[in-house]
């Protein structure tokens, strides 16, 4: 099973950091504090950490000083805080490495959401995940076919050995509509009667598991009187 994302939360205000606790810790991530960068740093130095959200003011050690330390060596994605709002104390949280940047108050749903956007664009593009000649990547929804593992918002999802397969027939053919008879006889083995409902049966099970709403599903798509197809990423 997949490991979940580990995230660093630094803030000194142990209000904050308990908010955070909360919400990501919903979200199924390894959660480690710190409050304040030197704290950060030594942390970094015991744990694999896959993100960090960094508040830029705080004793002993500000972000703006962390952030710069952490990218000497590390590369993961950083969140910034803060309750400067103006353009370029954004701007310098980001010159100095920041990933991205949210001013205070801040709606703690919008953080979750910038976290995973975050981390999916580490794992694509930076090598955070292994085995890539053997993963799909199609929007938050993860394929390896290497594993047999699926990940939706970096969280596993656990399907049937033919669930894996409808799955990973239809990623294979991004964008092309499947008919339903392609599909069984691809997957199953086996010729294809009219009557069979397995195929829809699979497709809806799927749906349960990998949508965020299945009766308006994203990844799969049904094409009405043709089949289903798998949502080609822009």
């Amino acid at each position: 099973m997949a490991q979940p994302a580990s995230l660093l939360l630094v803030d000194d205000e142990q209000d904050i950091i308990k908010l955070m606790e909360i919400y990501f810790g919903n979200e199924g991530y390894r959660i480690f504090t710190a409050k304040d960068g030197i704290q950060a740093l030594e942390v970094l130095k015991t744990e694999k950490i896959d993100l960090i959200i960094l508040d830029v003011m705080m004793p002993n050690m500000d972000g703006i000083e962390a952030c710069m330390k952490i990218r000497e060596e590390q590369n993961m994605p950083i969140i910034m805080l803060s309750a400067k709002s103006t353009d370029i104390d954004k701007i310098t949280g980001l010159s100095i490495g920041a990933d991205d940047y949210l001013t205070k108050p801040f709606n703690p749903l919008e953080l979750v959401a910038r976290a995973k956007s975050q981390l999916r664009r580490y794992h694509t593009f930076n090598g955070g995940r292994e085995s890539k000649e053997h993963e799909w990547i199609i929007d938050d929804l993860i394929i390896n076919t290497d594993t047999h593992e699926v990940w939706v918002d970096d969280k596993p999802v656990h399907l049937t050995p033919r669930e894996f397969a409808v799955l990973e027939l239809l990623a294979r053919h991004q964008g092309s509509v499947l008919s339903m008879e392609q599909i069984y006889r691809q997957v199953w083995k086996e010729d294809f009667m009219e009557s069979n409902n397995t195929v829809m049966v699979h497709i809806r099970k799927l749906r349960e598991k990998i949508e965020h709403d299945s009766k308006h599903p994203k990844f799969i798509q049904t094409v009405w009187g043709v089949g289903y197809k798998m949502i080609k990423p822009m």
